[in-house]
Order: C-alpha cells, then structure tokens, then sequence
C-alpha cells in the first residue's frame, strides 16, 4: 500500500495516514481505560521515541518509491544489529564474542544486498538504512521505558507524538484523495498500521519478545510476495543470499538473547 500511494502523494502525507489511523485507535483506547494510560516518568524519552517512529517511518516509505520492497525489507533487517551495537556502546550490555560475530556477519549480508560502489540498487537504500538506526533508537527507548512505562503508554505517546509531528509539514504537501481507490488505500493503511501495533501489544503480553522477535523475519517473505504480484519486482539471487545471511545472524542473536534471559551465558 505505502509504496502503490508514493506515486501520487507525498510520503509525509502517507505516513501522516498511518499514525493518525493508530490515533484514533489511541483515542478509544484512552476513553474506555482513562488516561491514566498517559501517565508516564519520562515524558522527554516518550516524546523522543514517537520522533524517532515518525522518522523511520517516513524514510522508509520515501525509500521505497525507488527501492524494490523485498530490497528495502531486507536492508531494514540490519536495525537488530544497530540494537545490539548501541545496546552494548550505551547501556553497556553486556555481548559476547559470537554475538559481535552475528553482528558483524549480519551486516556483512546488508552490505551484499546494497552492494555499495555498484548500481546495483538506488541511492534511496541508504535512506532504509538510516531509517533502521532510528528503529533501532527507538528499540533502545523502549528497553530503557519498559521499567516504568506499559506497553499501552509507549504505543499511546507514540501514536500521539508523531500524529503531531507530521501534522506540522501536512498542510504544505497536503494533496486531497483523487480517486476512490486512493481513499481506499489510505483508509486501508491506517486501519492495518493500527490493527498491527496493537497485534503486537498483545503477542508481547501473551509471549516474551525474544519468542515474537523470529517473527519479524517473515516479512521478507511479505515483501518479496507483494512486490511480485503488484509491482512484478523480484529480487535477484544476491539480495535471497544477503537476506539469508542477515536472518541467520539475526536468528542467532534473538537466540542468544533468550539464553540471556533464561540464566544462560
């Protein structure tokens, strides 16, 4: 859906769609629990994380208007690798030598899909990659909030947070709907980004993160299948390896992450 609207709306608008579809959502929320949902410790990381979530969205939906999907999908899987560095450089986590080498071989498999120095893929794939340091930013927060803070208050500061932000841009790239199917699609994104977020709240309440994280790697399959049958793109045998190679690194390191968190080093 993002990358069918970029050929006629502006991406701020595109993304202004989905935040404001999981708004409402919000708003519901607040009005049968009350807000005490808002109440948090840290309003100032509450108000980074929804910045860093309208961001990375943005990028990535600017990414795709020129990236095949199941390209950028793939690159956005380095974003793990950024949690584990900055994990590591800024909380001081602690990571084992295997998981320094998934890190390094995960972005090595980023590095076969870009294949910088070639024109193998659009400039507009580093902007996936900028896009995956400000997830995984926002991963970091959300490790650093999880104490204090619900995952309902983090999703609703997030949903709050960067409606208002993309709002400040929206009235300079506004363009109003002009068919049905792009009412529709518009429509539809919102709808799906909210029914998402909140799917993830309740894996993460039903399971731990580290069972949910492998999940994540299905989206290349995703990616690849509505690339194909929308847009006729498929990747080549160099972006399946690098792909390969980043789930495998990645696989490992959620791997290691349970042990962690089961007592085990």
């Amino acid at each position: 859906r993002d990358r069918l609207l970029t050929e006629t709306l502006h991406p701020f608008q595109i993304v202004w769609s989905r935040q404001f579809g999981l708004f409402l959502c919000v708003l519901v929320y607040i009005a049968i629990k009350g807000r005490r949902v808002l109440i948090t410790r840290h309003p100032r990381l509450q108000i980074a994380r929804g910045a860093l979530a309208a961001i990375s969205a943005t990028l990535f939906i600017m990414a795709v208007a020129y990236v095949p999907l199941a390209d950028a999908v793939a690159v956005a899987f380095v974003a793990p690798f950024f949690v584990t560095l900055i994990g590591a450089l800024a909380l001081r986590e602690p990571v084992g030598a295997r998981r320094w080498a998934a890190v390094t071989l995960g972005f090595l498999g980023t590095l076969v899909v870009i294949r910088p120095g070639t024109d193998a893929l659009h400039p507009a794939v580093f902007l996936v990659v900028i896009a995956a340091l400000a997830f995984a930013l926002r991963q970091i927060l959300s490790r650093v909030l999880g104490p204090s803070d619900g995952i309902a208050t983090t999703v609703a500061y997030t949903a709050i947070v960067g409606t208002a932000i993309l709002t400040i841009p929206l009235p300079f790239v506004w363009q109003t709907p002009a068919t049905g199917r792009e009412v529709l699609l518009l429509i539809g994104l919102g709808s799906l980004a909210a029914v998402g977020e909140f799917s993830i709240i309740k894996a993460l309440d039903l399971a731990q993160a580290v069972a949910v994280a492998p999940l994540q790697y299905t989206l290349i399959i995703w990616g690849t299948a509505w690339g194909f049958l929308v847009f006729g793109d498929l990747p080549d045998h160099w972006t399946w390896i690098g792909a390969a190679i980043i789930i495998a690194s990645g696989l490992y390191t959620v791997w290691r992450e349970r042990q962690a968190s089961q007592g085990r080093t």
